[in-house]
């Protein structure tokens, strides 16, 4: 909205971002928790790995962009860790070079602005059993999970010493002053307009 701007956090990464939206995802909770003090916004995509994030770094984080987001949460590694091919197709990425990748997308964000602050999550381990079980993958985020993480992720952003804070409880919210479009009760309203009139026939029997 122009000429109205609040901190922007940006959910960069693969499918664990991308999902984090669906309903009980922590990239939602997320959201909800800061309804009224940052816009979250998403940027996960299914399948991509280090390499393919890095490719468009520029587009995504453009280093002279007027608005410069305050907070980026990095997820990334779950494709990389792909079964190699042949080939040397796919998502497979090799350790070093992943790490290397992600050393290069957080010099990159945090060189956004003096205020642009950069979180990383590691991808889950696989489960063995559920794959076996339930021809699930055994990586994605049961409601539990989401929530873990959501948790985690809270006590990061509380425990920062970051200027200014990012934590939601030491963030100002959007239009929090009185104004006398704000909630009345009614019985308020007609108490209060009651003890006026008692008064002006007390003044008027003088």
């Amino acid at each position: 909205m122009a000429g109205h701007k609040r901190p922007q956090f940006v959910l960069f990464g693969a499918s664990l971002t991308e999902y984090a939206f669906q309903p009980g995802g922590w990239g939602a909770s997320l959201t909800d928790i800061y309804a009224r003090k940052a816009d979250v916004l998403l940027r996960g995509y299914n399948g991509w790995n280090t390499r393919r994030a890095l490719a468009v770094l520029d587009e995504f984080f453009p280093k002279d962009a007027p608005v410069q987001p305050h907070l980026v949460v990095v997820c990334f590694g779950a494709n990389d860790a792909a079964y190699p091919l042949p080939s040397g197709r796919g998502q497979h990425v090799p350790i070093h070079e992943y790490k290397s990748n992600l050393q290069q997308i957080c010099l990159h964000i945090k060189g956004l602005s003096s205020t642009t602050r950069v979180v990383v999550i590691t991808p889950p381990p696989i489960y063995e059993d559920v794959r076996r079980a339930y021809a699930s993958d055994g990586m994605h985020l049961s409601p539990i999970g989401n929530q873990t993480l959501l948790e985690e992720l809270l006590k990061v952003l509380r425990n920062a010493n970051w200027v200014p804070s990012l934590y939601w409880e030491n963030m100002p919210s959007d239009f929090n002053e009185p104004s006398i479009y704000d909630y009345v009760h009614p019985s308020q309203e007609l108490c209060s307009h009651g003890i006026e009139e008692n008064d002006r026939e007390k003044n008027h029997d003088c």
